[in-house]
């Protein structure tokens, strides 16, 4: 689907509101596609009261919110499936927090089974493209 930056915020307050802990989904596509973007808005509709950053750098970003604990992790970074040992995704699960993770596909075999993912790309500006493949 087509999506302007508003109606990409919208759904993703939507999902989040809808979104039950546990769970993780996973999001892809090219740089400033708008995974971020996504992943804030999700925050938002869970009902974390801080507005959520890009873990770039740091990778892990944790969250409080009113189903419980929310992660952002990305795995831009990582150069390869074993530096993914180091995200502490085992703990993560283990507090059935939700867990939004950018590049999933980063952390190869160390990424646990997405409920649901999302591919991002750009379409005519300002518009973004969503696909749901899960």
């Amino acid at each position: 689907m087509r999506l302007r930056e508003d109606e990409l915020n919208r759904f993703g307050e939507d999902l989040g509101r809808g979104l039950r802990s546990p769970a993780i989904i996973g999001f892809s596509g090219d740089l400033g596609a708008g995974k971020t973007t996504l992943v804030q808005a999700i925050c938002r509709g869970v009902g974390v009261a801080v507005s959520a950053t890009s873990p770039t750098y740091a990778l892990v970003h944790q969250y409080e919110s009113r189903s419980g604990p929310v992660y952002h992790v990305d795995c831009y970074r990582l150069r390869s499936s074993k530096e993914a040992r180091d995200l502490g995704l085992d703990d993560i699960l283990l507090q059935r927090a939700i867990l939004l993770v950018e590049w999933p596909e980063k952390a190869g075999h160390m990424m646990p089974p997405l409920d649901r993912y999302f591919h991002l790309s750009h379409d005519a500006d300002p518009q973004f493209r969503l696909l749901e493949e899960r």
